[in-house]
């Protein structure tokens, strides 16, 4: 019976084959995007999985409320540590303090290379479970050990055994490689951790570290956990809660809430809200997913209106067969065996479209996913999958086309009925109005993009150059260097800070100034510049003057940006005086000289940061910023920079970065969602269309009788145009109408996450209608016009 089945379910596949094409491609397509949204979806819920304590690893953090806005993060302060070991060990099984993410350069021999790596406690990887390939586990007990991953130790020692090797750290101190660990894989928190020092050595080579021992308010530092077996991280939680009277006592009444913020959550759920747990890149996994079953839904409705278009082709097949007493139940099976030889040719051409399109989708979603070929349960839940759209595509048609009644059909006197299309135009319908909300969303999420893109910066970024100077090599030498490079021809301007252009490193508070509003609590970002940092950056000076060397006095003036003056309520600020309250001598003040204009330093999707820029006074900042010669190619400056450079650093790998590179990436997430949308909802008009030129062709095939005769009556080809299209023009109408205020909900919720935000406008969403109305007519002209330019005596000659 079931061969049987097949073999008529093929010859009907066989017998029309433009029908066959138009389902089988669609539903493959559909199936495409739903198989690769899949594929993304499980590696971004797969996050972190590669660390066998997962459900048991958290990271400290806390919530400080400044002026009734609270913020959270993972800064914490060091005495936090010393609190938790001596009161509260019983509810962690690991606990390791640890540095941020740092660069290092690494020198072995003649190699020399830089790599990026924390500072640990000796606890670390046995809390994360390190796969250790030579070496030991506990490989940074000792104060001078070093544990390298893989692929640094490849780079740095080829095919010797790294084991028991020296190797010198930024021309400071030597380490001796005690471990050499699997490489973290890419969808996995600590992948870019290339290296582990020992935490005592980050201490004993930074004094302010050592001095932040029994600062509560110094929010410098991390902290990692793993809880007691015997215990939740809610419990844990509510417990170390005892600990916020020390830090308000000591951080100036901002009401510190301490909790643990579980490892599962670090990718998917990271976004707090006035300290809150709001979500983060979750809400893409949803979005993703939602774009996925609608797009399948899309290619499952052609399925649906194709089959039951030819409805009336079939009645007779169905009528015979009744007649000779098949059941409605076989009639059923037999219709979706139809449905699931489809489906399984069109999974078939899905893998396919997958498999080609997988290495340019990780490309742009950033992503290394292989294709699962050895996965069992990727292979069950494909079979689910085709068994779930074959009775999603076919179950409608089957039902449908099963309750004929033969008598009817076999007279002859069987018709549709004038409603029978009703449930073919409601499916247009629906389909068209996923289609026009997939354009309007996807082209807000560009808008909101560009508009952040092209708000004003504050300096100039194109031909801004930023260098590293980790290297105690470069400590003194910045008068030099600078010199050297501005003769080279190469750069015309450079100067020092202590964080890079695109980002803020240190915030500080505890100052007071004249006309300080009562219980006013500051929280400022400060940046460390040598006297050539406005210039470099081209960054206006809009009110007093800038730092200058032929002022002694300059070494303890400061510079605000203008976002500082407005919210410290500074009417007039040149020549104001800033006291630090925790200074060691608060006599030594800061007096402000000048005002520049707003940069953006942190995301350009939300105002900009309150700041301060202090004189760097030994020009030791941990960048140096150059601006690049106009008059040359940026490739002839960098090539020039970096011959200077090797003269005087000869051991130092040379590394550089364009700032407007570097700010480009403050889009990459966006931009990268709006790409997938873009393209998906390609696919989904694409999908869509592909079933209106097929209701089309039905439509144009059914009445090519009555076309003959209106152009034997003397029609028009616009007419017989008119005809064919005004239908369908009205559904796709009907869909902009429900589908403008459901994509308006929807983007206006998403748009409120961003302080600065585009404004919706009305013309986004006419644009919307007119483009889904634009590609109706253009689907549906091709084959209306065929059959309007269609010789009338060869559709009349079988009378």
């Amino acid at each position: 019976m079931f061969k049987n089945y097949l073999k008529i379910a093929w010859r009907n596949l066989t017998k029309n084959k433009a029908y066959t094409i138009i389902n089988v491609g669609g539903l493959a397509l559909g199936m495409a995007v739903a198989l690769i949204i899949g594929l993304w979806i499980t590696d971004e819920l797969s996050h972190n999985n590669y660390f066998a304590h997962k459900n048991q690893i958290a990271q400290i953090y806390q919530s400080q409320t400044v002026n009734g806005e609270t913020g959270t993060g993972p800064a914490i302060p060091r005495p936090l540590e010393k609190a938790f070991r001596d009161g509260y060990m019983d509810n962690f099984k690991h606990l390791v303090m640890c540095s941020w993410n740092t660069s290092q350069y690494l020198k072995y021999k003649e190699t020399n290379i830089s790599r990026d790596g924390n500072f640990m406690q000796r606890e670390a990887p046995e809390m994360l479970d390190l796969k250790i390939l030579k070496g030991e586990k506990d490989g940074v007990r000792e104060i001078n050990s070093i544990m390298l991953n893989e692929s640094t130790a490849n780079a740095l020692f080829g095919d010797e055994d790294p084991i028991g090797k020296t190797i010198e750290v930024n021309s400071q101190y030597d380490m001796m490689v005690t471990a050499v660990y699997e490489d973290i894989p890419f969808n996995n928190t600590f992948n870019d951790t290339e290296f582990i020092m020992p935490w005592d050595k980050y201490v004993s080579i930074n004094e302010w570290i050592k001095n932040a021992e029994d600062q509560w308010g110094n929010n410098s530092f991390q902290m990692f956990v793993q809880i007691a077996d015997n215990t939740t991280m809610e419990s844990v939680t509510s417990k170390i809660g005892e600990v916020k009277q020390e830090l308000n006592e000591n951080s100036r009444e901002f009401n510190t809430q301490l909790f643990l913020f579980p490892m599962k959550d670090w990718y998917l759920r990271s976004r707090f809200e006035n300290g809150k747990q709001v979500g983060g890149r979750i809400k893409y996994v949803w979005l993703f997913g939602i774009i996925g079953a609608f797009v399948l839904l899309l290619a499952c409705i052609n399925f649906m209106n194709l089959s039951t278009a030819r409805s009336e082709k079939r009645a007779k097949e169905v009528g015979i067969r009744k007649s000779i007493g098949s059941q409605r139940g076989q009639l059923i099976n037999q219709f979706l065996g139809e449905s699931f030889l489809v489906v399984l040719f069109a999974y078939a051409l899905a893998i396919f479209i997958v498999v080609l399109s997988l290495s340019g989708f990780n490309d742009l979603a950033r992503k290394e996913i292989d294709f699962p070929w050895s996965s069992i349960g990727f292979w069950l839940a494909s079979l689910a999958f085709i068994l779930f759209t074959a009775l999603l595509a076919g179950s409608y048609p089957a039902l449908y086309l099963s309750s004929f009644r033969p008598v009817d059909v076999l007279k002859g006197t069987f018709k549709a009925g004038k409603h029978s299309g009703l449930p073919r135009k409601i499916l247009v319908v629906v389909q068209f109005t996923v289609s026009v909300a997939f354009i309007i969303g996807t082209v807000i999420v560009m808008q909101q993009i560009n508009h952040a893109k092209n708000r004003p910066v504050g300096y100039d970024k194109e031909g801004l150059v930023q260098v590293p100077t980790m290297s105690q090599d470069f400590t003194g030498k910045f008068e030099l260097m600078r010199e050297e490079f501005i003769n080279s021809g190469a750069v015309i301007e450079m100067s020092t800070s202590s964080s890079p252009t695109t980002n803020i490193w240190s915030n500080r508070s505890g100052w007071t100034w004249e006309g300080k509003p009562e219980g006013f609590q500051e929280d400022l970002a400060w940046t460390e510049v040598s006297p050539e940092y406005a210039k470099s950056l081209n960054l206006k000076i809009v009110a007093g003057r800038n730092f200058s060397r032929e002022f002694a006095s300059d070494s303890t003036a400061v510079l605000l940006n203008e976002t500082a003056v407005k919210y410290m309520g500074l009417k007039d600020p040149i020549g104001k005086l800033l006291i630090d309250e925790d200074a060691e001598n608060p006599s030594d003040p800061l007096k402000i000289i000048g005002v520049v204009q707003d940069m953006i330093a942190q995301s350009p999707y939300e105002p900009v940061k309150q700041g301060m820029y202090v004189f760097d006074r030994y020009g030791n900042g941990s960048y140096y910023n150059m601006r690049l010669n106009p008059e040359q190619s940026a490739s002839q400056n960098i090539a020039v920079i970096e011959r200077v450079f090797k003269e005087h650093f000869p051991s130092i790998p040379f590394q550089y970065d364009f700032v407007d590179d570097e700010y480009g990436e403050k889009f990459a997430t966006e931009e990268r969602i709006g790409q997938l949308s873009g393209i998906f909802t390609a696919l989904a008009i694409l999908i869509s269309c592909l079933g209106l030129f097929g209701l089309t062709s039905f439509v144009a095939e059914q009445r090519t009788k009555e076309i003959g005769v209106r152009k034997v009556l003397g029609a028009s080809v616009f007419n017989v145009w008119n005809m064919l299209s005004k239908d369908f023009l009205k559904l796709v109408i009907i869909s902009c109408f429900i589908a403008v205020p459901i994509a308006y909900y929807v983007m206006n919720g998403w748009l409120q996450e961003y302080p600065y935000r585009v404004i919706l406008k009305w013309w986004i969403f006419a644009l919307a209608m007119l483009g889904a109305l634009a590609v109706t007519i253009l689907t549906v002209s091709f084959q209306a016009i065929k059959a309007a330019r269609t010789d009338p005596a060869r559709s009349l000659r079988t009378e």
